[in-house]
């Protein structure tokens, strides 16, 4: 006799959400090997586009990098909690060309904040290729750090999850720890956003690329417009 057995949440979850979670997860944990972690980091996480640690290919697979557990959690949690919602109401194939689409959106924008820091600092945005020296060792220290510090993580597609959900589902109440009140979406996102250029702009927290956060809102938007997506006329 076949005994009855309810089906999991994960079950329930559409195909590329389920996905992404599987390939992150997978990934995580293939990185605890510090070898095949030193491995991915030099050659999948995101560095600057005239660093000779550079690859084409940095622009996707930066975002199925994490640089620990509670890192990975919170983007997984956010694609868990709100990708599967924004997943059912426009569609998996469309969602999917979001979620990539936000991600290498959010790090080009990062990289256009880096190129700017490395004109600022050099007068070019490809020191490294233009053979450029430098006398001053605290100028070279930070251009060092720019061309040095890989981008990873899922962060910025996560932040365009975020902005579809408050900007189709406004009025939605959430609850997050530790605020013990409910915050509708669209405020939730709209001060997310704001914490995150103020972040940006002052430095804060320099280790958290707040600028691929913001560039992965902006991306977002722009494509749930380019592909007039309405809001629903109730949320379920």
């Amino acid at each position: 006799m076949d005994q009855f057995r309810p089906p999991s949440m994960f079950a329930n979850l559409p195909p590329v959400v389920k996905n992404i979670l599987i390939v992150n997860v997978l990934v995580f944990f293939a990185m605890i090997n510090p070898a095949i972690d030193n491995l991915f980091v030099l050659h999948g996480a995101a560095y600057y586009f005239d660093s000779p640690n550079f690859r084409i290919w940095q622009l996707i697979t930066y975002a199925f990098l994490h640089g620990g557990f509670m890192h990975i959690f919170f983007n997984m949690f956010a694609v868990f909690m709100f990708g599967k919602i924004i997943e059912e109401y426009i569609g998996s194939k469309r969602f999917f060309s979001f979620y990539m689409i936000t991600a290498i959106g959010a790090i080009l924008f990062q990289m256009c904040i880096n190129a700017y820091e490395v004109y600022k600092l050099t007068g070019s945005v490809i020191p490294y290729s233009q053979n450029m020296n430098f006398s001053d060792p605290v100028l070279l220290e930070k251009v060092k750090m720019i061309y040095s510090t890989p981008t990873l993580g899922a962060s910025g597609a996560v932040f365009g999850i975020l902005l579809a959900f408050g900007y189709l589902f406004p009025d939605v109440k959430l609850m997050i720890i530790p605020i013990p009140i409910p915050i509708k979406a669209k405020y939730l996102v709209a001060i997310y956003a704001l914490v995150e250029l103020g972040f940006g702009v002052t430095n804060s927290l320099s280790n958290v690329a707040h600028f691929a956060h913001i560039g992965g809102m902006i991306f977002g938007f722009i494509l749930l417009k380019a592909w007039n997506i309405k809001r629903p006329s109730s949320f379920y």
